[in-house]
């Protein structure tokens, strides 16, 4: 295994119930980089990232991560190795304060380190301001910081980022995108799932595109960002003859 792999999914197969979700898909993350899956709705994106956090639990395959396959360890101990996830649609707890919902993120550490505090709130000014906010009453964009934000407690090697720009306002979207690139470069791998492609595409080094459960295209982010082929499914433009 190459020293700057981080994670490796081989032959993943899951499923729900009868249906097969995820067909054998294989990808890779490094060290240091942000890797983008991007597809439409039903691809298997979101089935794919609670997979890897240990929250389904795959019919076949690996997943390898920092040399050891982790498909059958419970999402609590992914957690503790250095894995952790910001779902799909926030999933804040609305009743308790914005510092009250980052400090749960450090569930699994014997006490929230203030370090990684401080740090979140470079990161997302917004919510220094409003710490001891409710956090239901919070914009879509805020709750989303917040949501990264927990998952940062836990001081991951690897953040899984699903659909961050999700039903957000364009601003917003901008300021979180600029924040994950600030998230990579302190050291923290991404693994984003994303269905603006645009906005992942520009953020990423490398992708991959899935279909059905399948992965059908896979390359840097720059080349994809001009293949016809995700030019025409995804970025709104036809491809060229």
């Amino acid at each position: 295994m190459s020293n700057d792999l981080l994670l490796s999914v081989n032959d993943l197969c899951v499923n729900y119930g009868n249906i097969q979700a995820i067909k054998g898909i294989n990808f890779r993350v490094k060290k240091g980089e942000i890797v983008s899956i991007l597809g439409a709705n039903g691809a298997g994106k979101t089935t794919t990232l609670r997979t890897i956090s240990g929250l389904l639990k795959p019919k076949s395959g690996e997943i390898i991560y920092q040399g050891t396959d982790i498909s059958k360890v419970p999402a609590h101990k992914i957690v503790q190795m250095g894995v952790s996830q910001s779902p799909e649609g926030r999933q804040v707890f609305g009743t308790l304060t914005v510092e009250e919902n980052i400090r749960l993120g450090a569930f699994t550490r014997k006490k929230p380190s203030q370090e990684t505090i401080d740090w979140i709130y470079e990161l997302f000014p917004r919510l220094l301001e409003r710490r001891k906010q409710l956090a239901g009453t919070l914009s879509g964009g805020e709750q989303q910081m917040l949501a990264i934000s927990r998952a940062l407690m836990a001081q991951p090697q690897l953040l899984l980022l699903d659909e961050p720009s999700l039903g957000i306002a364009p601003i917003l979207v901008k300021m979180i995108f600029a924040a994950v690139k600030k998230i990579s470069s302190s050291g923290v791998t991404v693994l984003l799932v994303e269905q603006n492609a645009k906005a992942a595409l520009k953020l990423a080094d490398r992708a991959y595109v899935l279909d059905v459960g399948k992965v059908t295209i896979e390359g840097d982010a720059s080349e994809l960002l001009s293949d016809p082929r995700v030019q025409e499914a995804y970025l709104g433009k036809k491809a060229a003859n």
